[in-house]
């Protein structure tokens, strides 16, 4: 048969039920319900055929199958994990373990699902459908860590470019800090000869009204003598030239 490697061949078994004990009833009503495809209607009476009896190996491989089939492949897995234990014969096991597989896969958990259909090949060696699956699911845990790759080297990257805009950051804070020290650093200073000039004014003596006015009135008598002196000195000119002329 031809397949493509992009979808996946799923194959469920369904075990026979166990003629023995009152949990015979159920588990042939739960297969009858599962034929019909009332897949939730099956998973009750599987269960409550567990209930009578927790040893039913075909009521666990069946109530997995159940689950599997309304897309709950969580508690399949369970349920298919436990069948590996219980089964007896080892096609039952095989079965159980492929089953497992297909859970696993559908979850994503891909190496898990690979190590499931290896166990089941090596109990059915003639399981195609089984070979084709664990190579689908190499196929894509290859794909997933790849993917896990290039996440984790965009992730540093990221982190990289990161570290570097927090230091570009911290290289522009501390720059701005140092302008900001140099401008303070200078107002200080002009606050600082601001005040020093404040000071030598006030150190300065100052002159009080009374100093001024005495001051004022010595140059006024100072000026006064110099006026004095000056007419004097023309009123002698002047009586020297009369003598002159009337001589």
């Amino acid at each position: 048969m031809i397949k493509i490697w992009f979808s996946i061949f799923v194959m469920l078994f369904i075990m026979r039920p166990a003629f023995s004990q009152e949990d015979k009833k159920l588990l042939r009503k739960g297969n009858k319900e599962f034929r019909k495809e009332a897949f939730s209607d099956a998973e009750i009476n599987y269960r409550k055929a567990l209930e009578t009896n927790p040893m039913n190996e075909n009521a666990v491989f069946n109530l997995g199958t159940s689950r599997y089939k309304q897309d709950n492949f969580e508690a399949a897995a369970k349920d298919f994990s436990q069948a590996t234990e219980m089964s007896k014969s080892a096609m039952a096991t095989a079965e159980a373990y492929y089953n497992l597989g297909n859970s696993l896969m559908n979850q994503e958990q891909y190496q898990e699902s690979v190590n499931a259909f290896k166990q089941a090949l090596r109990l059915n060696p003639e399981d195609e459908e089984a070979r084709y699956n664990l190579a689908y699911a190499q196929w894509k845990l290859k794909e997933q860590e790849q993917q896990k790759q290039d996440q984790d080297q965009k992730q540093d990257q990221q982190n990289d470019q990161q570290d570097q805009e927090q230091q570009q950051d911290k290289q522009d804070q501390e720059q701005q800090q140092d302008q900001e020290n140099q401008d303070q650093k200078q107002d200080q200073q002009q606050q600082n000869d601001q005040q020093n000039q404040q000071q030598q004014q006030q150190q300065k003596p100052q002159m009080s009204k009374e100093d001024a006015e005495r001051m004022l009135q010595a140059l006024q008598n100072e000026e006064k003598k110099t006026l004095d002196k000056i007419n004097e000195q023309k009123v002698r000119a002047g009586s020297s030239k009369s003598l002159e002329k009337d001589w």
